[in-house]
């Protein structure tokens, strides 16, 4: 469930019409729902409240979204964080999640993020090579800081969703190999400063199917009895997130949290351990929309295209992945057309979608993307030197810019001339 729908002829969100915002805005902006995403965080809580020993920690994925606000939003409902670098720890900190409930994760961790993450005092780091253990050690013994942290274990599970966005498989760069994962447990644990106290694992993104996470999750378990019989406490497993949201209204949708929830209930059943989950494009992607204006209809060669002014550089996720995200006109009319829809960027792979049934629009008219407040704005680049594009938060009636467009002129400001490329006093200029 999101709150974007039809009012009085024009698509909302909640109470704020989106004509209304791309007229004060400009086009193109993403627009965020915060009731959507609260009534999101709220249904995964409830789901898995009571699973394991203790409070389960919901750790909101940063990576999915990190804008301030949106962050700041979960953090008031009780939301942790997993955060993948030093500057998504930052973020996190400063939106108001509490050090104690973040996790850090990441394959590539420098020591001075480790080092960041020691002095923040947050939870725990997934550890993700035996190398890692290494540089935590070192990082750790120059504080003389106790740190606490779980093997992140590739699990080598196919979860049967997009190879570049696929984590748990054999040859996948995340994780310890799970025939090693026991021994890096014992190699944290006969160092001085570290103390290991769970397992990780994640598979994927956009997960439909729940039978590779049960696999997942039942391999985690089987570790934790074998490390628990050789001596060592296993008090936390992660059990990582990536569950699915619909794209599509003509496609079933994914698992729901309660259905998810009862599988773990089952998998983890009789473990005597704290669950931690990493949820983050089931909270906050039906609870984005990416706003775009059409500049002009073209007619091809055997195509009609339908130009935005939104681009690959705002929403990459349709060149990246060929994803799908359904495309709805603000002011909806009962005629249809089949459109190739696409953006003004210099590139061939600037297409949202191919020879897509859509209703009717024209230049002027505006069109919304929707299923976008995961992997969108933070995936956006300058390409093409086009401004990042603004980010809005609605809450009820009310609204607000959350994130600026950064103009060409700001950008601009950022570059600096070579010295040898600066007018020289005197110097005549030649043709």
């Amino acid at each position: 469930m999101d709150h974007f729908e039809i009012r009085d002829g024009v698509l909302h969100a909640e109470q704020v019409s989106l004509e209304t915002l791309a007229a004060a805005v400009g086009t193109p902006f993403y627009c965020y729902s915060a009731a959507t995403m609260t009534r999101h965080f709220e249904v995964f809580r409830a789901a898995v409240a009571g699973l394991g020993n203790g409070d389960p920690l919901v750790a909101f994925a940063i990576k999915a979204n990190p804008n301030l606000s949106v962050v700041a939003t979960l953090a008031r409902l009780g939301a942790g964080a997993d955060v993948v670098s030093g500057g998504e720890l930052s973020r996190a900190l400063a939106a108001g999640v509490p050090a104690e409930r973040i996790v850090f994760s990441g394959v590539g961790k420098q020591p001075h993020e480790l080092a960041a993450g020691i002095e923040a005092g947050i939870l725990q780091f997934n550890v993700e090579s035996e190398a890692e253990i290494a540089m935590l050690a070192e990082v750790a013994a120059a504080r003389q800081r106790p740190v606490e942290l779980a093997i992140r274990v590739n699990p080598a599970v196919n979860p049967g969703t997009h190879a570049k966005i696929s984590t748990g498989g054999k040859d996948s760069k995340f994780g310890i190999p799970f025939e090693r994962a026991g021994a890096a447990f014992m190699l944290a644990a006969g160092q001085e400063w570290l103390r290991p106290v769970g397992l990780a694992a994640h598979i994927g993104s956009q997960l439909t199917d729940l039978g590779p996470i049960e696999d997942c999750i039942g391999r985690l378990g089987g570790l934790a009895q074998e490390l628990r019989g050789a001596g060592h406490p296993v008090t936390r497993i992660d059990v990582g997130g990536g569950l699915g949201v619909p794209y599509r209204r003509d496609q079933p949708a994914p698992p729901e949290p309660h259905v998810y929830a009862a599988m773990v209930a089952r998998a983890t059943r009789g473990w005597d351990c704290r669950l931690m989950f990493e949820p983050g494009r089931m909270i906050v992607g039906n609870a984005g929309v990416l706003v775009s204006t059409v500049i002009l209809v073209k007619q091809g060669a055997s195509k009609t295209f339908v130009v935005a002014d939104a681009g690959m550089n705002d929403l990459l996720r349709p060149s990246l992945y060929n994803a799908w995200h359904d495309i709805q006109a603000l002011r909806p009319r009962d005629e249809r057309i089949t459109a190739t829809v696409v953006g003004p960027v210099c590139e061939t792979g600037d297409t949202f979608a191919d020879d897509r049934e859509m209703e009717a629009v024209a230049a002027g008219d505006r069109i919304a993307f929707l299923t976008a407040g995961a992997y969108g704005a933070t995936m956006a680049s300058t390409y093409n030197s086009r401004p990042l594009v603004p980010e809005v938060m609605v809450n009820g009636a009310s609204w607000a810019v959350v994130s600026a467009r950064n103009e060409p002129a700001a950008m601009q400001a950022l570059d600096t001339v070579a010295p040898w490329l600066e007018p020289q006093p005197g110097a005549t200029a030649t043709v």
